[in-house]
């Protein structure tokens, strides 16, 4: 994501966002994200308001010369027109419209709330569209165990090493790319740096003991350009998160699920429902594991599979009761 916030964006917003990077500890991503949506609103507000030629290309608008004059201006209606443009306009979907919702909030909160610009927030009334509620897609323990089976070439080591990680630990992918060797600790757990760049320590089971040593009695020493990273790349570096999700497409294809809308992130929901379905694992203890801010971002994995719907049928006591032939 090629975006400096830093050149294109108005001072109160270059304020705001430096705030979420060095106060809030919102990762360098993250921060470009939440820019890139308020920038998008900026640039559809100077062309509602006429302040722009309407012929003028959307992504050349620029936003480095709004002042507090039209922050002041802000309607809910304003937002809610958003809303609509986002919809029709731009093929939005709910999730991504919810995300921007998000967006404006924390921007007018901090304006309104904490620096006093504005004196009342002017969409805190906005609602976040509806979200269809889709459950989680995640392999079966069987394809698990199929996609592990399938691990093989020069580098299976370290490949078995990282699926297995994926699917004991739950591990996003980017947090996978940073792990370092030293993180494997010696009592068996694992240090994990997440979202927000907030730490956790993850719990090694025997799985990811065993595969991590087998890696590690091959892992590259000598030209490694980057001597602390766990997982190296063909090339001697550390491995990307592109360079992983290539490894993982890769496998998936291999036993036919490729096509079907799997990832890096479904080994991750993988991870979490058999902990959950064949574990038995409390979601408090879920959530801490997954690195999760909130339970109700857990509680996804909650769902019931089609096999414990099934054992309730059968365990209502009603369920031998047949009609009285006469």
């Amino acid at each position: 994501m090629s975006v400096r916030f830093q050149d294109e964006a108005f001072p109160i917003l270059k304020k705001y966002l430096y705030y979420l990077q060095t106060v809030r500890q919102k990762s360098v991503k993250t921060v470009d994200e939440y820019f890139i949506d308020l920038r998008t609103f900026f640039r559809y507000l100077k062309r509602a308001r006429k302040l722009v030629p309407d012929d003028m290309d959307f992504e050349q608008i620029k936003i480095d010369d709004i002042g507090i004059e039209l922050l002041e201006s802000v309607t809910l209606n304003d937002a809610y027109e958003y809303m609509n443009y986002l919809q029709r306009e731009r093929g939005n979907k709910a999730a991504a419209r919810s995300r921007k919702v998000s967006s404006l909030r924390g921007f007018f909160n901090y304006i309104s709330k904490k620096e006093h610009y504005l004196s009342r927030n002017p969409i805190d009334e906005l609602e976040t569209p509806k979200k269809k509620k889709a459950l989680p897609k995640y392999l079966s323990l069987e394809q698990s165990i199929e996609l592990l089976n399938a691990v093989e070439g020069e580098h299976k080591e370290r490949d078995y090493a990282i699926l297995t990680l994926f699917l004991n630990c739950g591990l996003r992918v980017s947090e996978m790319a940073g792990l370092n060797y030293m993180d494997i600790r010696t009592d068996n757990t694992m240090r994990v740096l997440g979202k927000g760049n907030k730490e956790r320590v993850v719990y090694l089971n025997s799985a990811c003991i065993n595969a991590i040593k087998d890696y590690m009695k091959v892992r590259p020493v000598d030209g490694v350009k980057d001597k602390t990273a766990l997982f190296i790349s063909r090339n001697n570096n550390r491995m990307s998160v592109k360079t992983i999700q290539a490894m993982v497409y890769k496998y998936l294809e291999k036993i036919g699920l490729s096509a079907q809308g799997y990832s890096c992130h479904k080994l991750r929901h993988t991870a979490a429902t058999l902990m959950y379905q064949h574990g038995g694992v409390d979601v408090r203890v879920l959530k801490e594991v997954l690195g999760h801010e909130n339970l109700a971002t857990t509680e996804i994995y909650t769902h019931l599979s089609s096999e414990q719907m099934k054992n309730a049928a059968d365990l209502n006591p009603l369920s031998k009761i047949n009609r009285k032939k006469d």
